[in-house]
């Protein structure tokens, strides 16, 4: 016995640090982000699409400290241009998906049936297609434009969601204390939003944190393949595609912008799993 409360014992601490490590992390990508986000509001080095062509190709200096690209833009001002770009989809999108995938949850959450049966069938068809892929066709149909990546990636992933709610929903409706307050005849919308969504926030906070760094990825994939942002807004993505015949001539055209996506994504991985190990009462204990 006393071995295995050592080891169970080692094994909290052991979580406990991880948590503690991937919070650091964590906290520092997205700082640095989160500095660049505000520089993107307050003031830019040069405007992100002002072209100087005595600048072309121009290496990292000081006058131009991420250098130039092809067309003599300066490159860190479009990478700061591009994280209010990447923030404001990622967010709206995640928001979008998030509310959608809540409704079509809660609903089949507590509705049994035929019902449930057809809003699950439905979100397992467009879980059954690969996800960037299916934005690309909602785009390609609908036409090229912030709202419309917005609501398609919201589309996309609010399946993943309403999985979450339903699962979480029919768990706590089980719970003693859910069964006496619906004897009380509480309506389903305040049982909902008081009494049962407040005990589905440890696995909704960390989904819906790695769900923003997966918005973002699918942002840079849709823009890279020429369906996302469009010029001249700066995006990492469509960066990334009109570096890719500059990589050895200008290789600071592709680093940059792919150094800012991995902080972003990998931030945002890392707080998604200190948050996990911080929310799970088992990892707590």
């Amino acid at each position: 016995m006393a071995a295995k409360f050592k080891t169970s014992l080692s094994s909290g601490h052991s979580r406990t640090n991880a948590g503690r490590a991937s919070l650091f992390i964590g906290c520092a990508c997205i700082g640095i982000l989160l500095i660049s986000l505000l520089l993107s509001f307050t003031g830019l080095p040069y405007k992100p699409d002002a072209m100087d062509v005595a600048s072309k190709y121009a290496a990292p200096s000081a006058a131009h400290w991420f250098g130039c690209d092809n067309f003599g833009r300066d490159i860190l001002s479009r990478v700061i241009a591009g994280t209010r770009t990447t923030v404001l989809i990622s967010l709206s999108a995640i928001i979008f998906a998030f509310i959608l995938g809540g409704i079509i949850g809660s609903v089949s959450g507590f509705k049994r049936g035929i019902f449930d049966v057809i809003l699950m069938q439905i979100s397992d068809s467009v879980m059954a297609f690969p996800g960037i892929l299916l934005a690309l066709v909602f785009v390609a149909v609908s036409g090229v434009g912030t709202k419309t990546i917005i609501w398609a990636l919201g589309i996309v992933f609010a399946p993943s969601y309403a999985r979450v709610f339903r699962s979480g929903i029919r768990q706590m409706k089980e719970r003693e204390y859910i069964l006496q307050v619906q004897l009380l005849g509480v309506k389903p919308v305040r049982l909902l939003l008081v009494h049962i969504l407040p005990g589905l926030m440890p696995q909704l906070i960390p989904a819906v944190v790695i769900g923003v760094a997966n918005m973002a990825l699918a942002e840079a994939g849709m823009s890279y393949l020429g369906l996302g942002i469009q010029p001249p807004d700066a995006s990492w993505g469509k960066m990334l595609a009109e570096a890719q015949s500059y990589l050895f001539r200008a290789p600071w055209m592709v680093i940059f912008p792919s150094l800012f996506l991995i902080m972003f994504v990998l931030g945002l991985y890392f707080l998604s799993e200190a948050l996990r190990v911080r929310l799970d009462k088992g990892g707590a204990r």
